[in-house]
């Protein structure tokens, strides 16, 4: 049991590592980007980086199909095609119908329950997909923090020295008096380890069906 968890984990490792590098080049690139202030439309320094088509979040959906691809090449691929995208579709279900709910409390609430209803609701989304295609969650979820915790690391430094980049941006409410440790506590550590990774689950699961189903259509076209 315990050498076919340790070959498991060995290739999670194998497939991620290639899609793990680019999002760390890409995110090196921009954050060097942004403290050089090149072009604001590629390197914004914006809350939430302004839209950037330069960015990791993209590709999400994109490393979703890939890993879907190379699992379903191997043998591991969901029990029922038409089960994982459901399932995946449930996460996208919940994202919306919660951020519909939640646009309706924000009056009523605070600053910082708002951002925990947020992570909270990432998360639960992500969670949601897992019955569809436990394969494709797992290599997602390793997938999600080998890109997230360098941004992470990023943006402790980005608030402890000053930089000036979107990973160091606070929203126009943040409350008065938050210091650089609460800055990336409330701004930075939490919404990358949640809520950016609920999102990717919840979008690479998506594509990651969607591919399943594709797959599985072509296969029965060709019988």
């Amino acid at each position: 049991m315990g050498q076919l968890d340790t070959s498991a984990r060995q290739s999670i490792r194998t497939l991620i590592l290639a899609p793990a590098i680019l999002s760390l080049a890409i995110t090196l690139f921009r954050l060097v980007g942004e403290l050089a202030h090149w072009s604001q439309r590629y390197f914004n320094t914006q809350v939430g980086g302004g839209g950037s088509p330069l960015g990791i979040t993209w590709l999400a959906p994109i490393f979703g199909a890939y890993f879907a691809v190379r699992l379903v090449r191997v043998g591991s691929g969901p029990r029922s095609p038409w089960r994982a995208l459901g399932f995946a579709l449930l996460g996208v279900v919940v994202v919306i119908g919660g951020s519909a709910l939640g646009q309706g409390l924000h009056s009523l609430s605070g600053f910082y329950a708002r951002l925990v209803y947020i992570w909270a609701l990432l998360a639960v989304a992500g969670v949601a997909t897992l019955p569809g295609w436990p394969e494709l969650f797992k290599v997602q979820l390793a997938y999600a923090y080998a890109a997230r915790i360098p941004v992470v690391i990023i943006m402790l430094l980005a608030f402890q020295l000053g930089w000036v980049t979107h990973y160091s941006a606070a929203p126009p409410d943040t409350p008065a008096g938050f210091g650089p440790w609460s800055n990336f506590l409330w701004l930075g550590f939490f919404a990358q380890s949640v809520f950016w990774v609920g999102f990717t689950m919840v979008t690479g699961m998506l594509s990651g069906g969607v591919v399943a189903v594709v797959t599985r259509l072509c296969r029965r076209a060709e019988n």
